[in-house]
């Protein structure tokens, strides 16, 4: 059967209101497959998985919450942004193969090297390199908790590997490597996770490879030159096996992304630039299947996914506009913060220790 979430060409009509179960490999992935009159016509991904997307992302949520709480802080306000786009990624958007990497990552393993020839990216959590298969860059490398904790939901890695997150020796980095789980290249210059997928998907375009590049984005890389070159390369050259996923959260590590600099109107921007922009609710799931549905022959599909910093975390606008990485100030604010949060997310408070 290929890849966990896998896609279905056509509709039939038959099929229309049914739940189709089929076995998988893996004990934690039975197939299901809510079908509907509405999803069929609009050629939507039908998902194919033990859980909802919905569910992945309320689950990234959680796990987030979790580990920041226990950690004296993180990435809130990238769960908060992005649950919906990297669960909706992961669970039903890309045709991924199974990991070739253990579910418990290994320790970091040195650089690329002649000396180190057993270097492996941390691409493997994402599936093998073969043809059929999609292949996914995440451009904003701060954005690896809430990667890891999707690779988890979606059972690509292992809780285990989580506890190593930011540890001296460790692979799964605070900011996301090559050699992290779920990284292909290293994007800590943020802008260049564009250009690098565009340069891949036209070299599979050119060897007639059918599967898809995406690239999951962060806003505050249209303030670099180098995006925006990339999406005028993509619509010269043709290379419409490229799409992009961007959380438009008007964030970036200094505050507010326009008193660092105004960037305006940015999908009268992309289309200038010959690419097919689509506006959505980042959390609206179904207008995200319907953006990512849209046709762009020709042309390489960018998907602005405006979003909330404090979705699911509403505490977190106390802190606003300086969401970046939440350090608690007191453990007065982090015990409020941890019962506050845990009560809109549905489950108890975590069990902290003094810091």
């Amino acid at each position: 059967m290929g890849g966990r979430n896998r896609r279905i060409a056509g509709a039939v009509e038959p099929l229309v209101g049914s739940i189709q179960h089929r076995n998988y490999t893996k004990d934690n992935a039975i197939d299901i497959c809510i079908v509907t009159r509405d999803c069929l016509a609009k050629r939507e991904t039908i998902v194919r998985n033990k859980r909802s997307t919905e569910d992945v992302a309320m689950g990234i949520r959680r796990r987030v919450f979790e580990h920041s709480m226990r950690n004296n802080g993180g990435y809130l306000s990238q769960a908060c942004s992005a649950a919906e786009q990297l669960a909706f990624l992961y669970n039903e958007a890309l045709n991924l193969g199974e990991p070739t990497l253990p579910a418990v990552p290994k320790p970091f393993a040195g650089v690329p090297s002649a000396d180190n020839p057993d270097y492996v990216t941390g691409a493997g959590y994402n599936g093998p390199f073969e043809p059929q298969y999609d292949r996914l860059f995440i451009a904003p490398a701060h954005y690896a908790l809430v990667a890891y904790a999707t690779l988890i939901e979606t059972g690509r890695m292992d809780a285990e590997g989580l506890e190593m997150f930011n540890k001296d020796g460790s692979s799964v980095e605070m900011i996301g490597a090559e050699h992290s789980p779920g990284m292909e290249v290293h994007n800590g210059t943020l802008g260049i996770g564009l250009s690098t997928g565009a340069g891949l998907a036209w070299g599979r375009k050119r060897r007639g490879e059918k599967g898809q590049t995406c690239v999951f984005m962060s806003d505050g890389e249209v303030q670099e030159g180098q995006t925006w070159e990339a999406v005028q390369a993509a619509a010269h050259h043709g290379i419409d096996n490229l799409w992009a996923l961007m959380d438009v959260n008007d964030q970036q590590c200094d505050g507010a992304m326009s008193s660092v600099m105004e960037v305006r109107d940015i999908a009268a921007k992309f289309r200038a630039f010959g690419a097919v922009c689509v506006e959505i609710d980042a959390h609206d799931l179904d207008a995200m299947r319907q953006a990512k549905a849209e046709p762009h022959e020709g042309r390489p599909l960018i998907i602005l996914a405006r979003s909330s910093p404090t979705k699911g975390m509403s505490f977190l606008q106390r802190r606003f506009p300086r969401l970046h990485y939440v350090r608690f100030k007191s453990e007065e604010e982090r015990a409020e913060m941890n019962q506050a949060i845990a009560a809109e997310l549905g489950i108890d408070p975590v069990e902290l220790e003094t810091h």
